[in-house]
């Protein structure tokens, strides 16, 4: 049987392999356990030949897709256990996404709801990113003093013009339809048809991009698109203080509503999501080991223990970043962050079958 855990429940409909998310009250934001569960239903079905495609989904009745990993658990370890467990976690995750991004099956993500962070991680890189009415996909990790990980490195370094270091600085949340104008989704479905799709994928697999294909729906014209000029402007400088400069002398509200987006995330997440997509590896699990070599250093940086707690411990919303200034980020400290970790502790790939 494949690989379980009580909040990941693994099944079979004709030769479709179906991964449920069920963490309802957390959001199925991710923990080690889901990974590991994940990572070994899949590596099981790759090997499977009657198995011709995986469904990612969450329960039904239940909110959103995936909200993350489970940063404040990570948090806890960081402070407990000076953050060996919260390293376990990022390496079973971008285990996964890697897993998902070089699957030789078609992965199917039902990105139906809030799909945030670690989980635009575990969406992103299959094959069919199917975006509804109800989605809102973010990478959003700048407030709490992270970086765009779980292979958004990646994903966002291929988006048109600036819209990667817009999605990056901001945490801006796409609806369905900026998902598709973004080209983040593939199909824009609407909710209520899903359960339909799922059972038409089942019974021929090989057809999904056809399946998927005629039950989509027209989507709404993309709100982010008026301001796709605006981005490519803005958001064209090669450092965030220049970036910061050129939201603040554009007159429109649209600029001076990005302007304080941008200003209230962690300037030192900030920098490093700048250099991570000015430097793309070019290659997933190149940039797996970079972003794992990265999150290793972030989390051990106070500004990642501040942000947790200030959205999601205590709520007050009102961090004290150190440094609380980007020109108080220095090269040097920014350089140590992106050297590699030594050969005994780097990200390497999880096992695959065949």
């Amino acid at each position: 049987m494949p690989h379980t855990s009580p909040e990941i429940f693994t099944s079979r409909v004709d030769a479709l392999g179906v991964i449920t998310l069920s963490r309802p009250r957390a959001l199925h934001s991710l923990t080690t356990t889901m990974c590991d569960a994940m990572g070994g239903a899949l590596r099981q079905w790759q090997g499977d030949p009657s198995v011709a495609a995986v469904l990612i989904e969450h329960a039904p009745g239940t909110r959103g897709f995936c909200a993350g990993g489970d940063v404040v658990a990570v948090r806890a370890s960081v402070l407990e256990d000076g953050g060996e467990k919260a390293r376990a976690f990022f390496l079973s995750e971008y285990r996964l996404n890697h897993l998902i991004h070089i699957y030789p099956k078609p992965v199917i993500a039902f990105m139906d709801g809030v799909t945030m962070g670690g989980g635009a991680g575990i969406a992103l890189p299959a094959a069919f990113r199917v975006a509804t009415e109800n989605t809102l996909l973010a990478m959003p990790e700048g407030a709490i003093g992270l970086f765009p990980d779980a292979g958004a490195g990646h994903h966002l370094a291929q988006l048109p013009g600036h819209l990667g270091a817009f999605l990056a600085l901001t945490g801006a949340r796409l609806d369905g339809a900026e998902a598709m104008w973004a080209g983040l989704a593939t199909h824009y479905l609407a909710a209520d048809d899903l359960a339909e799709a799922k059972e038409a994928i089942a019974r021929e697999p090989q057809a999904a991009g056809d399946i998927l294909a005629d039950l989509s729906s027209p989507p709404p014209s993309a709100r982010l698109e008026k301001n796709a000029e605006r981005i490519d402007r803005l958001f064209a400088a090669p450092t965030l203080e220049a970036i910061l400069a050129a939201l603040a002398s554009d007159p429109s509200d649209w600029a001076a509503k990005e302007y304080r987006a941008v200003a209230t995330k962690c300037p030192a997440s900030a920098k490093v999501a700048l250099r991570q997509l000015a430097t793309p590896t070019g290659d997933f699990a190149s940039e797996m080991a970079r972003e794992y070599a990265i999150v290793c250093r972030m989390i051990a940086r106070p500004d990642f223990a501040e942000g947790v707690r200030a959205v999601l411990v205590d709520k007050d919303n009102a961090p004290a970043w150190q440094p609380s200034a980007p020109e108080q980020m220095d090269a040097a400290a920014l350089d140590a962050i992106f050297a590699p970790l030594p050969a005994d502790q780097e990200w390497t790939p999880g096992p695959h079958a065949g």
